[in-house]
């Protein structure tokens, strides 16, 4: 994300709760990724949770750039 980006998504956080459900859903996705990149092996089924929570944090992303998008 740009500096541009961060400062504006800290100017409106307080101010829209979509925003801020967002930004908290993304940070925790990030929390459960960076767990499973601390294992040194994943199982299958950990390696497919992972993709998933990916996924879901680039749904979350896109959806904390759509509403900046209508702040600039």
């Amino acid at each position: 994300m740009e500096e541009k980006d961060k400062a504006l998504m800290a100017l409106w956080i307080d101010k829209d709760e979509e925003l801020k459900r967002a930004v908290k859903e993304h940070q925790s996705l990030e929390r459960k990724l960076e767990e499973f990149n601390q294992r040194p092996y994943l199982t299958t089924e950990e390696t497919m949770e992972k993709k998933h929570i990916q996924k879901l944090k680039l749904a979350e992303k896109d959806k904390i750039m759509a509403i900046l998008a209508k702040y600039r």
